[in-house]
């Protein structure tokens, strides 16, 4: 009875695996806001280096994985995939469930898999400096970790409700170097105006972003890191399913679901994209992304163009969205507050070769401690999310009597985010569904904007 199966570092994927290549039809493209035309590559220079926006716009299926980046992700990769047989006895289920251990990263989540190759690549282009946003604080950490081994000065919007939160998130970015601040702050003219309409503003993720940017594009020698959405981001996550489907290969099985949280759409992205490949060529596979119901963006939002920011600096991205003036309730998985799905992974959504599913932060944590208290592991509260649907889907399985093959990406631990489960054993926390009229209210302001044409057939 194997628990744990391992990949040598030679069998570690010396690739990333380009979704775009296998589309049913193209992604719709990033449009500039001021004209409604697809945006030019040399339009996003200013922000990213130019080899990062070539493999934005990259439809080559296989790209290669540079040496330098290689060697620093061999410090945790290949991560182990372990099966969940606690659990499964706990659940009485006839399922077998496996996770795929991200949270055996430095930053302790599947972040550095894009944060180490944006570094390097922004080294050998000659950027000095970066700037980045963050939610939970989990990208900042990566972030600030793989700045740190390349030599880069790293500046890190976090949103201010999790820099009150989250306190030791700042400590661990502090550690490897990284400057962090909360946000909206005074440094930038879009924190500026936040702060003065609310002194004591949350923040979000999209404001986070117009600093960040607005930063980026003011400062010498300065380009922006983003940790989420963008094509690029998706396609380095992607070393974590071309793992899992050696491992689970060398374990003789093939998954019947596939289940990750998702906030912008990175973590998974990384698990399912291999799988998807394999769905689009005719496989019988159930592909589930999970959010919460306080940002729904898949479950309850439009598919439509939109900012990527709220101070409006970003190209218009065809994205399942509530609106890039949308601000979060304080829920505690400060990683899925985005207002916006990544483009790839909305037009998926749309194209009915995934599902998504909403749910509420009670039952998510009540998940994660089931976890803990099975599996050993605390999670982090993002994904709480994925664990909540897994149960659901364990126990479908137990009532069909089938013994489906689950596959889930454990995308991070919750050692930090533990005064969150402070919270919640404490009745602290309560659970909120953001209400369909503020959705209406937020996506109605996106009328004017061109539509991206395609229709949900799932």
């Amino acid at each position: 009875m194997e628990k744990k199966i391992f990949l040598s570092e030679k069998e570690m994927p010396k690739a990333w695996y380009n979704i775009q290549a296998d589309l049913k039809s193209p992604l719709p493209p990033p449009l500039n806001p001021a004209t409604g035309e697809p945006i030019t590559p040399d339009m996003l220079s200013p922000i990213f280096p130019m080899n990062l926006i070539e493999q934005e716009v990259s439809t080559q299926r296989w790209i290669d994985i540079p040496d330098e980046v290689l060697k620093r992700l061999l410090m945790w990769r290949p991560t182990p995939l372990s099966r969940a047989y606690s659990l499964e006895r706990f659940l009485g289920t006839p399922a077998h469930i496996y996770f795929k251990n991200e949270g055996v990263s430095p930053p302790g989540s599947h972040k550095p898999n894009t944060a180490v190759p944006q570094a390097y690549y922004n080294k050998i282009f000659g950027t000095k400096r970066l700037t980045t946003e963050t939610g939970a604080g989990q990208w900042g950490s990566a972030l600030a970790y793989a700045c740190n081994q390349f030599g880069l000065e790293l500046k890190i919007y976090m949103v201010r409700v999790s820099y009150n939160q989250k306190p030791y998130r700042r400590i661990m970015m502090e550690t490897w170097n990284g400057k962090c601040v909360p946000s909206p702050s005074s440094h930038t003219n879009a924190g500026r105006k936040f702060i003065e309409k609310d002194p004591e503003h949350p923040g979000s993720l999209g404001i986070a972003i117009s600093e960040a940017i607005e930063d980026a594009v003011t400062s010498k020698d300065t380009k922006y890191s983003l940790g989420s959405v963008l094509n690029h981001v998706l396609m380095h996550q992607t070393v974590i399913g071309l793992e899992a489907e050696k491992q689970l290969a060398m374990a003789g099985e093939y998954p019947d679901i596939i289940i990750g949280c998702a906030g912008g759409g990175s973590n998974f992205a990384g698990l399912s994209f291999p799988f998807i490949r394999d769905k689009i060529h005719g496989k019988d596979i159930k592909i589930i992304a999970c959010e919460p119901t306080s940002c729904p963006t898949m479950t309850r939002g439009h598919y439509l163009y939109d900012f990527g920011d709220t101070a409006q600096t970003t190209p218009l991205l065809a994205m399942c969205s509530i609106g890039h003036n949308f601000v979060p309730a304080p829920i505690h998985a400060g990683g899925l507050r985005y207002h916006g799905m990544a483009p790839l992974v909305s037009k998926l959504y749309m194209d009915g070769l995934i599902e998504a599913r909403a749910y509420n932060q009670l039952e998510t944590f009540a998940a994660g401690i089931t976890f803990a208290r099975t599996e050993g592991f605390v999670p982090a509260p993002e994904t709480n999310h994925a664990i909540a649907c897994v149960i659901e889907e364990a126990k479908k399985a137990k009532e069909e009597g089938k013994e489906k093959v689950i596959l889930m990406n454990w995308s991070g631990h919750g050692i930090i985010d533990l005064p969150s489960y402070d919270a919640y054993m404490a009745g602290k926390l309560q659970d909120y569904a953001l209400p369909d009229e503020e959705i209406e209210k937020l996506v109605k302001e996106l009328d004017a904007f061109p539509k991206p044409g395609i229709a949900h057939s799932s």
